[in-house]
């Protein structure tokens, strides 16, 4: 019988194999687990309703806004995302506060002899954990983010009122494929018999993939098409796009421009969410926009943490999100810029490199996961791409190693890898 939260986590991170921590070795190519798991409890996933997300970037930003506005609308919303940054409570929310400690210990408790039986994966064990949450709680609807791919994560066992698919890039090409149209295929395993499916972002390569997934499942499909303007204004971005055929305008504090696309989906989901029969007004539009943040506790996603010199830590990790990195960083006036970089060993990473910037200062880190490339060798591979700097492998002592070395003047960028962002005292 485990007795505390912290003999609870122990318990799970060492008997589970967790994908976060050891890479592929821990995803599981099968929905069997999670089937049988959900079936000892009951089934739980069936007894709410839920919107379901994948992609290869923006689902975690795309889940965080879905969520916030249907806080605002006044529903019981349940939020379930991956990784945690910080804590492991963080993957499991209602109406933004975490799952409780005492929920954890006790649903490992009663779900152990299944643990022993089946062997499932962290991740199985999560899934399982924040369906049985939502039910007992008796959520209004929940906002299921897919943890990798979709037709085979954990997650798609739920029939949704929505399928959202964001941006489809290379990542986990070991596992889902090595072209766009075999990671979209995988990510299209979410499209549900007659489920509505936006697609944030209308890509050549990919669309008559979805569109084809849609036909077959008799699935209305929404390619967001929404036009967005973005204007920053200091650490506020003012958005502009239409809500139901009107025109809306709202405040909001994802100062990425990357979010263009993610807001362009998340509206066209919210009209799908109306259609189906619930009730989301443009003024809770605007505002659970405008408080993403506060009411669903998002973090490092292009975050400035201070100002003078300026910092700004985000997870993007991937080839994609290093390119929309690279070309924000690119948009700041700053006299030097400094880049704390560690990244994990199964990236790409000589595309990685090819896009960071060769003027930048680097300091390279690694965060404590055994998947994280080792910093000593993370430098010799990006000086052959002349990116130049020195070893610091502790993320926060990097850190400071940048700001002794910046001015008020310079900017200072965290990030490469979200187990980077996540080790950042300050976050």
């Amino acid at each position: 019988m485990l007795s505390t939260y912290e003999q609870t986590l122990e318990y799970l991170y060492t008997n589970l194999p967790m994908f976060q921590r050891v890479g592929a070795v821990a995803y599981k190519k099968d929905l069997t687990n999670t089937l049988v798991l959900c079936s000892a409890l009951g089934n739980p996933h069936q007894k709410f309703k839920s919107v379901h997300i994948a992609g290869t970037n923006g689902k975690g930003s795309t889940a965080h806004m879905i969520a916030s506005v249907l806080q605002s609308a006044g529903y019981k919303t349940g939020l379930y995302t991956s990784p945690h940054l910080k804590s492991f409570t963080e993957r499991v929310r209602i109406d933004g506060s975490e799952v409780t400690q005492t929920f954890v210990i006790d649903f490992v408790n009663r779900i152990q002899p299944f643990i022993e039986q089946i062997k499932p994966s962290f991740f199985e064990i999560t899934v399982a954990m924040a369906f049985e949450y939502f039910a007992q709680q008796q959520v209004d609807i929940a906002v299921i983010e897919v943890g990798l791919g979709g037709r085979l994560d954990s997650t798609n066992v739920i029939t949704p009122e929505v399928s959202v698919i964001t941006n489809i890039g290379y990542d986990h090409t070991d596992m889902l494929g090595d072209t766009l149209p075999g990671i979209a295929f995988e990510k299209a395993g979410i499209i549900k018999p007659k489920v509505p499916v936006v697609i944030s972002e209308r890509q050549e390569e990919t669309a008559t993939v979805f569109e084809q997934k849609a036909a077959l499942e008799q699935a209305p499909i929404l390619f967001a098409d929404k036009s967005v303007t973005m204007r920053q204004d200091g650490s506020v971005v003012h958005v502009s796009s239409t809500y139901q055929n009107q025109p809306i305008s709202f405040e909001f504090p994802l100062v990425g421009s990357y979010q263009q696309k993610n807001i362009a989906g998340v509206l066209t989901a919210l009209e799908c969410l109306v259609d189906r029969g619930f009730s989301i007004s443009k003024e809770q539009v605007c505002q659970g926009m405008k408080q993403v943040i506060t009411q669903t506790g998002l973090k490092g996603r292009w975050q400035i943490l201070q100002h003078n010199p300026l910092v700004i830590c985000d997870t993007g990790h991937n080839v994609d999100g290093i390119r929309f990195i690279t070309k924000q960083l690119a948009s700041y006036r700053c006299k030097n810029l400094f880049i704390v970089l560690g990244i994990v060993k199964d990236k790409n990473h000589a595309e990685v490199f090819k896009l960071l910037p060769k003027e930048a200062t680097y300091i390279f880190c690694q965060a404590k996961i055994p998947r994280a490339m080792d910093a000593a060798a993370l430098a010799a591979e990006a000086e052959v791409f002349g990116l130049s700097g020195e070893v610091v492998p502790d993320v926060n002592d990097a850190l400071q190693t940048a700001f002794q070395k910046a001015t008020s003047d310079d900017l200072i960028f965290v990030g490469g890898s979200t187990f980077v962002v996540a080790e950042l005292e300050n976050l």
